[in-house]
């Protein structure tokens, strides 16, 4: 019998990867999302912007609507992905005015049944988190700091916010992991795209056999300076400074205390040298050894560049992470 991925692992799908339908909306945001659960996992990470019209404040009959379709394929929502608009026009927004702008969505987390809500690493703040708490507690909802590409655990710009999530000590805040972190090596078919973008071929041989050799980000920055990178592929150039990452699934081992779900990122399935699997062999490796509890969500994010069935691509990728991530055990 083929090892199974522990009970306390769940499987997710995230909204995200259909991004490219709910723009061109060849059906309702909401019916490509209760879809997700009829034909690929029970199990959605959902991102509120792209399925509600009245985010970042959702009106109860929307959130109502789509948590009802989605019971009905006994489907459910894990986190929802929340956001924290810091300015408006007239300047930086107050200490109440972004906990104002926050807890309607942590409301809509609740109603639509989701077991917390996510935002970027460091940007709520000591101060945000520590209004928000009790309301966390109240609606027995997670907050989840997220950690991805180039940050890494001890960098300045994550670390004090680690730290603060660890003086803390409450489970309802947490560090969600997105193991873009990991990346061996480059996805195969961004390096096509960034070829056919006119990148000079021996920048390109230090990116597709060099990417965790500290010259290489050099490279990349200084390229980035020099104003030769073609104005058509500058933002997926941005890339490469944040968010494919260098670190090992080993850097992670003193935080995993603080950690309560995963991004299983992928950009693309083409497996050359393991640069899918490996990281996902690695991740399930150090889980097994320190009794991990919590999600594993299927994020794509090569739909930038790629026109490829996000359901085909989510569902061979999670064959793909679940036959993976128990390799090892």
């Amino acid at each position: 019998m083929a090892p199974e991925i522990p009970r306390s692992w769940t499987l997710c799908a995230s909204s995200f990867n259909w991004t490219p339908d709910i723009i061109t909306a060849p059906r309702t945001a909401q019916d490509i999302v209760t879809g997700i659960a009829d034909s690929v996992v029970k199990t959605v990470e959902l991102e509120p912007g792209l399925v509600w019209r009245s985010f970042p404040a959702p009106h109860d009959a929307e959130v109502d609507e789509l948590r009802d379709a989605l019971a009905a394929r006994d489907g459910s929502v894990s986190i929802l992905g929340a956001s924290l608009d810091d300015f408006t026009p007239a300047g930086r927004r107050s200490l109440q005015q972004r906990l104002d702008f926050l807890v309607p969505q942590l409301h809509a987390a609740h109603r639509v049944g989701a077991s917390g809500i996510r935002l970027p690493i460091g940007q709520a703040g000591t101060e945000l988190l520590s209004l928000v708490q009790p309301l966390l507690h109240e609606l027995d909802l997670v907050l989840y700091e997220e950690i991805q590409g180039q940050q890494a655990p001890g960098s300045p710009a994550v670390e004090p916010a680690l730290e603060t999530i660890a003086a803390l000590g409450d489970d309802h805040v947490r560090v969600l992991v997105d193991i873009s972190m990991l990346m061996p090596a480059l996805p195969v078919t961004y390096l096509e795209e960034l070829r056919r973008g006119g990148m000079p071929q021996d920048f390109m041989r230090c990116l597709e056999y060099d990417w965790r050799d500290p010259s290489t980000i050099d490279g990349v920055t200084a390229l980035l300076r020099s104003g030769r990178v073609p104005p058509r592929i500058h933002t997926l150039f941005m890339n490469l400074l944040i968010r494919f990452g260098r670190s090992d699934a080993a850097d992670l081992q003193g935080i995993l205390p603080l950690v309560g779900a995963f991004h299983l990122k992928f950009w693309d399935l083409h497996d050359d040298g393991g640069r899918v699997s490996q990281p996902l062999r690695d991740l399930g490796a150090l889980l097994g050894r320190h009794g991990f509890s919590g999600t594993l969500t299927s994020e794509w994010g090569g739909h930038e560049w790629l026109q490829e069935d996000p359901t085909d691509m989510t569902r061979r990728h999670l064959a793909l992470a679940e036959a993976a991530l128990v390799s090892v055990s």
